[in-house]
């Protein structure tokens, strides 16, 4: 993943990363394609490395853990419609 530094000149970006701090943002540019703008103020990130059983990560297993039992759930039919799919 790359940062890429925005001038304050950029008013529409700007416009862009003003919503996205209140509430996620999916970009749909003209051919389709889609993109998710959030803030990633709290995000959290874990080395996995090459060991392909990332359960011995006891970071990311304790994160997982803490994220699974927070929050209601939803169906992935209701993501699908959230995102616009279905």
């Amino acid at each position: 993943m790359r940062t890429v530094a925005i001038s304050a000149r950029a008013k529409s970006l700007n416009d862009l990363l003003k919503k996205a701090r209140r509430s996620e943002v999916i970009l749909e540019s003209s051919d389709g394609h889609r993109f998710v703008l959030a803030s990633i103020t709290s995000w959290e990130a874990f080395q996995v490395g090459d060991d392909d059983d990332i359960t011995r990560n006891k970071g990311l297993m304790k994160h997982l853990s803490t994220r699974r039992s927070k929050g209601k759930r939803i169906t992935m039919a209701e993501v699908k419609t959230r995102l616009g799919f279905s």
